[in-house]
């Protein structure tokens, strides 16, 4: 039990060091906040597997995370379609 709370810490840090550390890229950082939203999910899977409670948060969270991915890959064709690239530089936010 121990191992996985370990797997989940290490899969929760290393989705927050490429989402610090790799911001040129408007993909990369989606991809890195699908990361930490996956390591969450299974971090509230195993808690509350461990308290034998019910798995309804499991579900309302699947779906607020799952409407983050929409919203993230809409703004991604957007900003692709309007600038070309998704590089963060061309994007003048004045």
């Amino acid at each position: 039990m121990l191992n996985m709370w370990l797997m989940i810490f290490i899969m929760f840090m290393f989705g927050n060091m490429i989402f610090v550390s790799k911001h040129k890229h408007l993909l990369i950082v989606l991809m890195s906040l699908e990361f930490i939203v996956l390591s969450i999910f299974f971090s509230l899977m195993l808690y509350l597997s461990m308290i034998e409670n019910s798995m309804f948060m499991l579900m309302v969270f699947l779906v607020f995370s799952v409407c983050e991915g929409a919203l993230g890959l809409s703004i991604l064709v957007s900003m692709i379609r309007t600038h070309g690239n998704d590089y963060f530089q061309s994007f003048n936010l004045i």
